[in-house]
């Protein structure tokens, strides 16, 4: 994914800002924001970042940290693109985040980073309904757990439209991407027939888009 275009990337610190600091060693935008409402947290990255990324004159990508909200972001207060990055969470506290800074913030130009750790399908309905544009997704295996990773701007009509069930994350370019696919697809399937116990039909339109996936996956 493309992450250099950006003056302002915004870390909401969900995986205790690991993808900020990568982004901050790869000087991927001016100005790196870390926001976390736990003060001790802040406290504790706000030393590690000064160990690591102290100031000196070479550095183009500068840092900040905010003990604030996240739904509560400066994004107003700074001029340029935006990235804000939410991942590490539900995808209802998501949705939730994203309705309040695009209510603020409807003016702006701003892209967003998610990696929700479940609800994928619901949020994918909650953008396509906010009229959201995909520039990017990606399906992540890490120890046995998948992950789908969606670059989205609230500009509409910038590239692609959302897909529910996605579209780019099932074409794997090589054997082991294909393999990945496959695996989550099944996982995801069995999740939803067997959530048809309590949710009955409602959730059979969920299932057939999903099974529709298994068409597109490819090496």
């Amino acid at each position: 994914m493309c992450l250099n275009n950006y003056e302002h990337i915004w870390d909401c610190c969900c995986d205790h800002g690991l993808l900020g600091i990568n982004l901050l060693d790869r000087q991927a935008a001016p100005t790196i924001h870390f926001v976390d409402i736990v003060p001790e947290l802040i406290e504790a990255l706000n030393l590690k970042l000064v160990e690591l990324f102290p100031a000196t004159p070479n550095n183009q990508t500068s840092w900040k940290t905010y003990c604030s909200d996240a739904s509560q972001l400066p994004l107003d207060k700074h001029q340029g693109k935006h990235l804000v990055i939410i991942a590490g969470i539900g995808g209802d506290e998501t949705m939730s985040l994203i309705n309040q800074l695009h209510q603020k913030f409807q003016n702006l130009d701003i892209d967003y980073l998610l990696c929700p750790v479940y609800h994928q399908y619901a949020l994918r309905q909650h953008l396509i309904k906010l009229d959201f544009s995909l520039l990017d997704e990606q399906l992540v295996k890490e120890r046995k757990q998948f992950y789908e990773i969606l670059h989205v701007s609230s500009c509409s009509g910038l590239k692609k439209e959302i897909s529910p069930a996605g579209r780019k994350i099932w074409q794997g370019e090589t054997e082991v991407q294909a393999e990945i696919a496959h695996e989550y697809l099944a996982r995801v399937l069995s999740h939803y027939k067997k959530s048809r116990i309590n949710h009955g039909d409602k959730v059979d339109e969920v299932i057939r888009a999903y099974e529709l996936c298994a068409e597109h996956i490819q090496a």
